[in-house]
């Protein structure tokens, strides 16, 4: 934790301002948001239809709209779209906890989905810019904070929910509120080099013709359905095993005290040993092999009611799945992120991200829909290894892709330029 410590005290300002700001901006949303359904559907007894549309608006609003959050920090500023984020956060989340009808239910996710949009990409591009040669290791760094607000939000949330939902929202918008006078007053402005504008409409035709990020991009889109599994299948696994959720809780506490306690670590030991092609692809690699515990006990019947040492054995094939898979991220993560900003140049990371952020929302969606239909058909025809070796089959795709392209070359070429004189202004 020293070295975690000491690299943090070794980038500038802005850099540490940012790294708070994601800790913070995570708090507040996930004391909120995993409470939300039970919120929509116990307490203003609302149809299950309904609760998906008004949590589907806000994954949609978000994921939806990256490339145009990313696209108006490249162009205005990324301290202005980050402080615009923060201030749309304050009025969705405040709107969420008073709000008893479905219509302003619905606005108040879009405002909370569009300011994730807007402040993500230009968090990302503004961390980029600052650590110049430095961007793996601070997004290391980067993700120590950003797995720690997921550690401390919920358990933060599960404490004002004692009193009550309204009382979540009102805290995490308050949260909110004084980050964003604190990052108005603080954080320097920062915004992508200037110089020849071709117009918003050329540099989105620039990311879209960009053959070796759109590549890169497509090979990544799996890990992001592996990761999201900390989410999905490894809870389903330990609710069927245990029949409770006091075992989830251990899932997320392992995953996120890992990252807090190792990222630095991690990347440095990786750094030292690996091209960033070379890490990114072990790591989806490992990624796969992560899931081959679970797959092996996928026979295991339920335990739950046993004594507390049985539940603990059964328990041990996903702690080692979660084990394996959070290392897995740590490896591939700072390295995924500089990569993007390689890919981009100066000019357009905002973009960047933006479109990057937006594929693996439409590959998380998918592969969740794909997962939980693999789940189910397992649990129907006798088959409970399906989905994980569905799962493995993915990562050790997504590995052979990204390793066959590196190897051919086909993930070296430069961002094509597009300058004034060939395009005309939007």
């Amino acid at each position: 934790m020293t070295g975690t410590v000491a690299q943090i005290r070794s980038f500038n300002r802005p850099v540490q301002l940012l790294l708070v700001n994601q800790l913070t901006i995570n708090i507040g949303f996930y004391m909120l948001m995993p409470y939300l359904a039970g919120h929509l559907s116990t307490d203003l007894a609302m149809a299950a239809w309904a609760v998906g549309l008004i949590l589907g608006v806000r994954n949609l609003s978000q994921q939806g709209l990256f490339l145009v959050g990313g696209t108006l920090a490249d162009r205005l500023g990324y301290k202005p779209l980050i402080l615009a984020g923060l201030a749309l956060r304050v009025a969705g989340f405040a709107l969420l906890g008073f709000a008893e009808n479905l219509p302003g239910l619905i606005v108040a996710s879009l405002l909370t989905g569009l300011a994730g949009a807007l402040f993500n990409p230009a968090v990302r591009a503004y961390l980029a810019a600052e650590a110049g040669d430095r961007k793996t290791e601070a997004f290391a760094v980067f993700n120590v904070f950003y797995q720690a607000g997921i550690l401390a939000g919920p358990l933060i949330g599960l404490a004002l929910l004692t009193i009550s939902f309204r009382w979540v929202c009102v805290i995490a918008a308050v949260l909110f509120l004084l980050l964003l006078i604190a990052q108005a007053r603080a954080l320097p402005a920062r915004r992508s080099p200037s110089g020849a504008d071709p117009g918003a409409r050329a540099d989105w035709r620039q990311v879209l013709r960009h053959r070796p990020f759109l590549l890169f991009s497509t090979a990544m889109i799996g890990s992001y359905v592996l990761n999201f599994q900390v989410y999905l299948a490894l809870p389903i696994e330990v609710r069927r095993l245990t029949g409770s959720e006091a075992g989830v809780a251990i899932v997320f506490a392992v995953s996120g005290l890992l990252t807090v306690a190792g990222q630095v670590r991690v990347t440095a030991w990786a750094k030292n040993r690996w091209t960033p092609p070379q890490a990114i692809v072990r790591g989806l690699a490992l990624m796969a092999v992560a899931f081959v515990p679970v797959a092996v006990a996928a026979g295991i019947g339920p335990v739950g009611g046993a004594e507390p040492w049985r539940l603990g054995v059964a328990l041990v094939p996903v702690l080692f799945s979660t084990v394996l898979l959070t290392l897995a991220t740590m490896i591939v993560y700072p390295f995924e992120m500089a990569t993007i900003v390689e890919f981009a140049g100066p000019r357009l990371v905002g973009t960047y991200y933006g479109l990057y952020n937006t594929l693996a929302g439409i590959g998380i969606a998918a592969g969740n829909l794909l997962t939980g239909a693999a789940l189910d058909v397992g649990e129907r025809h006798g088959w409970p290894a399906l989905p994980w070796l569905c799962l493995i089959l993915t990562g050790s795709g997504c590995a052979t892709a990204l390793a066959v392209l590196t190897r051919a070359g086909r993930l070296d070429a430069p961002p094509t330029v597009i300058t004034a004189t060939s395009v005309p202004r939007s």
